[in-house]
């Protein structure tokens, strides 16, 4: 379902025709990260501290040297030492720790054999002499006086030069008088708020195979930017990025924990020192134990409120557990509050260090933390003044040019069109079922533009290949080829779309942020749009007119005052590019920029639920998510990016969550005990796409990959509440804590 601000009717954009690479992933043609096999490769094994935080003394690897089909192995002292104010000495520690380990799970040697299990075997006896040192485990631990450093090469950034801390960030915010306000509030609502760490759950865990030789390596390897690769790989390896060439498997989920590297500058060292290629794929238990979740988080909120609604003050303090290296999640979630106008503001948020492992992104990082504590406020506040949760935030969503947390105005937004299309719903209209109980909420992403660069090639018979450097992790190939069919004027279908490797197409970031559609289609579109201009020189050539009388139309060109091509007809794509060899040759043309303009995007969540009082158990029953969108380019895409990031934070919100020992290590490190959604836990998500287009794209498209998953918390606790009249302040709400609340009413 769409509801549309201003729409445009467009010939293709806004279509759903079936994904150009929909066959191959059907019937398991396409190749992922652990399909490749070249020939004499070898495998290989790591071997993982068992320790939260301990000095490495001594690595002994002869034995696993001399044992059976054992071609090489490496320890930290393989890799050169970077300086640690490097960008990516955090990065070269954590996929190889030096020195001293950091937590459970961190790689400190790996071994490359003919089989996986000799590999593994291998792994196993290499042996490691270690002095155990204080571990950190939670963010009260980290913050605490007098705490033991997690890492003592941190050192808190954008402050001046100091000693070593466990702080990443700080960030403090405000403007207004918010001890003013909140003395002049009819209503004041404070309250406390914890997150556990959460996977992304891909079902694709870390894969890649290297050959490296005459001093390039070639990585083959899923990721969510396979330029990044290259640039991470090779600091790691101390070379040029031109010794790096990475193509680009497909990927298996990623969802932001696909952004960095784990494996690629190992297997590119143990490939290195065999002569041989190097496989390496993650087991789930290492996905979990040795990747990257999601932080941790620490929250308190304020806000006071008139007694007709008016949002006057908040007073925020957020502190986010990234693991054992520096992160900016603090910084990110405070950027992050942004849906209301909230006049006066005080934001301390805090990135903090703890002995586990280093923290990634996770679709919209560190905004379902703070808007699982700010709307859980927020609706305590229409509870408390008897108002409707959505007249509420209807009464203080921000519009353009109201401040973020961070100052900034927005731009053109669509939180109003949102509530407004929710509040208008089938499922708000209704009665909730017996048994049932209703909660909504809103998420906010920024979202970000950065570089790309894409080159389409018009083939002799009228076809396009586009060519970017984005990875498809979202349906990205068919928006490319939807918004290259919708600029030329051609079928959808005659367009191939193409992710290149890092030799073949210009400079592209990576896939974050929500940034490929937006900032990767404005380059196809710029390409397009230059072909164009080509295309009208070439038809002018041909028809033997002055090129300024041609004009481009659907797909053709045309000069009015000459009847257009041969015989009166316009001329077609197919018809210039035919006679391009004598028109002045190959057409084609290349596009890069650092987008600017990304549009934020709102999503605004509502949920039907029933809490069963003897077990604490919560089934949800119907769930239905609104979003902007700007324009949907393939609106069955905008509906799965809804659909999967609802389903995400439903477990975020119910059932997921690292658990630890007292000793740092993880004790759920697999699917079977780290339970993420199935089919049967859920119902359909409904989805309603809102279209305020972005006008800063040429087809006004916001990214839609990540605010989906910022509501479901805060929409889930919220709905049990109403059902219960009990406030769920921990995730996850997983029974025993529901049971443990209900029976302390």
């Amino acid at each position: 379902m769409t509801a549309t601000e201003n729409p445009t009717n467009y010939k293709w954009v806004g279509t759903r025709p079936i994904r150009h690479d929909g066959f191959d992933k059907v019937v398991g043609k396409a190749r992922f990260g652990a399909d490749l096999n070249l020939p004499g490769q070898l495998h290989g094994a790591f071997v993982r501290s068992p320790h939260a935080h301990a000095r490495i003394v001594s690595i002994d690897t002869s034995a696993a040297e001399a044992m059976p089909g054992v071609k090489a192995v490496v320890t930290g002292d393989d890799f050169p030492a970077l300086d640690p104010t490097h960008p990516n000495y955090d990065t070269a520690v954590n996929c190889m720790a030096r020195g001293e380990a950091f937590y459970h799970g961190h790689a400190v040697a790996a071994v490359a054999a003919t089989t996986k299990a000799e590999a593994k075997a291998a792994a196993a006896a290499v042996e490691v002499e270690y002095e155990v040192l204080p571990a950190v485990l939670s963010i009260a631990d980290s913050m605490a006086d007098g705490a033991p450093l997690a890492n003592p090469n941190n050192h808190t950034k954008f402050a001046p030069p100091g000693d070593p801390s466990n702080l990443a960030t700080i960030t403090n915010l405000a403007r207004g008088d918010v001890d003013q306000a909140m003395a002049d509030a009819d209503v004041v609502v404070e309250m406390g708020f914890d997150c556990a760490h959460v996977h992304q759950g891909y079902i694709e865990p870390h894969a890649c195979v290297v050959d490296y030789g005459d001093g390039k390596a070639n990585v083959w390897c899923s990721s969510q930017g396979h330029f990044r690769v290259r640039s991470m790989t090779a600091d790691v390896l101390g070379v040029d990025n031109s010794k790096v060439k990475v193509v680009p498997a497909e990927i298996g989920g990623g969802f932001g924990g696909k952004t960095t590297i784990y494996l690629e500058p190992i297997a590119a060292k143990l490939s290195e020192k065999s002569g041989k290629p190097v496989k390496i794929t993650m087991t789930r238990e290492e996905v979990l134990r040795g990747s990257g979740p999601a932080p941790s988080a620490e929250l308190r909120i304020k806000i006071g409120a008139t007694k007709d609604g008016e949002l006057t003050a908040i007073d925020g303090w957020m502190a986010y557990g990234v693991g054992a290296f520096s992160d900016m999640a603090g910084l990110i979630g405070a950027m992050s509050v942004a849906s209301y106008k909230f006049p006066n503001l005080r934001m301390e948020t805090y990135t903090a260090l703890t002995n586990t492992p280093k923290s990634a992104a996770y679709r919209a990082p560190s905004a379902p933390h703070a808007a699982w504590a700010i709307e859980s406020v927020v609706d305590e506040i229409a509870t408390e003044l008897g108002m409707d949760p959505i007249d509420l935030r209807l009464k203080n969503a921000a519009v353009e040019g109201d401040l973020t947390a961070m100052g900034m105005p927005h731009p053109r937004v669509g939180l109003v069109e949102c509530l407004e299309a929710l509040k208008a719903s089938d499922h708000y209209q209704s009665v909730p079922a017996e048994g049932t109980s209703r909660g909504m909420a809103v998420g906010f992403w920024f979202n970000i533009g950065e570089e790309s660069s894409a080159t389409v090639n018009l083939n002799e018979d009228g076809t396009a290949n586009v060519i970017t450097g984005s990875p498809d992790i979202g349906g990205s190939r068919a928006s490319m080829a939807l918004m290259a069919a919708e600029t030329l004027g051609i079928d959808v279908y005659s367009i191939t779309p193409i992710v290149a490797d890092t030799e073949s197409v210009g400079f592209t970031d990576v896939t974050e942020g929500s940034r490929a559609t937006f900032a990767t289609g404005k380059a196809v579109v710029e390409a397009c749009e230059d072909l164009i201009e080509q295309l009208k020189a070439r038809a002018a050539t041909i028809m033997g007119v002055d090129v300024g009388e041609v004009a481009w139309v659907d797909g053709a060109a045309v000069s009015p005052g000459h009847g257009g091509g041969e015989g009166g007809d316009p001329l077609t794509l197919a018809q210039i590019t035919a006679q391009a060899k004598r028109t002045g040759g190959p057409l084609t043309a290349t596009a890069s920029l650092n987008a600017a303009g990304a549009g934020p995007s709102f999503a605004v969540h509502c949920a039907d639920l029933k809490v069963d009082e003897e077990t604490g158990e919560i089934e949800i029953v119907r769930y239905t998510a609104v979003q902007d969108a700007g324009t949907a380019i393939h609106p069955s895409y905008v509906e799965g990016q809804m659909q999967g990031g609802s389903v995400q934070g439903i477990g975020w919100a119910l059932n997921e969550e690292y658990i630890y020992n007292a000793d740092g290590a993880m004790e759920n490190a697999s699917f079977l005990d780290y339970r993420i959604p199935v089919a049967s836990d859920l119902p359909l998500i409904e989805t309603i796409i809102v279209e305020v287009p972005n006008p800063a794209h040429p087809y006004g498209v916001r990214g839609v990959g990540e605010t989906g998953i910022v509501p479901p918390m805060a929409t889930i606790g919220n709905a049990v509440k109403a059902a219960t009249g009990v406030r769920m302040t921990s995730l996850p709400m997983s029974p025993p804590k529901v049971l443990k609340r209900l029976n302390e009413r």
